[in-house]
């Protein structure tokens, strides 16, 4: 299986996004934004179109267009504060609406469905680097930002007391976030790749340790729900983001069941 170049492919960019989607997910999740997660998701497939309209990279063009629908939410935050759920509904209408446009009307000529559900066999060499670059800036940025991103994440009013520069850095991370789905699309498809961002950390999560080892245990879990799914998808001649989800919740059940099990022998 592995003989096949475009496996090859697949593997390396699977093994980047399992780990960038939970170290991403882990702060949209602990600062209750798992939301603008799945609308960012959604987003990309009109950064898809485009490109394919265009004629460009849609990765790429995935990537440009999902960082303006972050940037946009984080600026339209300052206009309801009390409505958060409204900024998801614009930014997705915006993004659905381009997509349907250029799909609908033929001039997004290209397989879009190998970016709504996933696909091994349509994943280039171009594809691969362009990951890894995003995927390795990606990394830099987050281990830059660390101390700041925690400080954030658990008190931003604090943060700001503190000096630290919020709204610059929210901006930064929305671009993070933007690198992410714009990595993963190709593997997972847009359609479940909020369960990759969200459902690792909430496996998790369940076994309640301190920051450091749930993000471990989240990238471990996200792993094994990436890698085992890329493998089942081609034997099993389907695409590989619906394996991923099922295998995302799979992983859930089975540390809940466990957790349940621990407590009661406990007992």
């Amino acid at each position: 299986m592995l003989s096949y170049s475009f496996m090859q492919n697949a593997l390396i960019i699977s093994i980047f996004i399992s780990i960038l989607c939970p170290s991403i997910g882990i702060y949209l999740v602990l600062r209750r934004y798992s939301m603008i997660g799945d609308t960012l998701a959604h987003s990309s497939l009109a950064g898809v179109a485009l490109g394919l309209t265009l004629g460009h990279n849609p990765v790429l063009t995935s990537f440009l267009f999902t960082s303006v629908a972050g940037i946009l939410i984080e600026f339209l935050r300052n206009y309801y504060k009390k409505y958060a759920e409204l900024i998801l509904s614009i930014v997705l209408s915006l993004s659905v609406g381009i997509a349907i446009t250029l799909v609908s009307s033929g001039m997004a000529s290209g397989n879009i469905n190998s970016f709504l559900f996933g696909s091994v066999l349509t994943v280039s060499t171009e594809d691969l680097i362009t990951v890894i670059i995003l995927s390795l800036i990606s990394f830099f940025i987050l281990v830059f930002l660390y101390n700041e991103l925690l400080y954030i994440t658990f008190d931003e009013e604090g943060a700001r007391v503190c000096k630290i520069k919020v709204k610059l850095i929210n901006y930064v991370f929305s671009i993070l976030v933007a690198a992410t789905i714009s990595v993963s699309i190709r593997i997972v498809g847009v359609l479940v790749l909020s369960s990759l961002i969200a459902l690792p950390v909430a496996t998790a999560l369940q076994l309640k340790k301190s920051f450091k080892t749930t993000l471990f245990i989240s990238i471990l879990v996200s792993m094994i729900d990436v890698i085992s799914s890329l493998f089942l998808s081609y034997y099993l001649n389907c695409a590989p983001g619906g394996i991923t989800a099922l295998m995302s919740v799979f992983m859930l059940i089975i540390v809940m069941i466990f957790k349940k099990a621990t407590v009661a022998f406990s007992y």
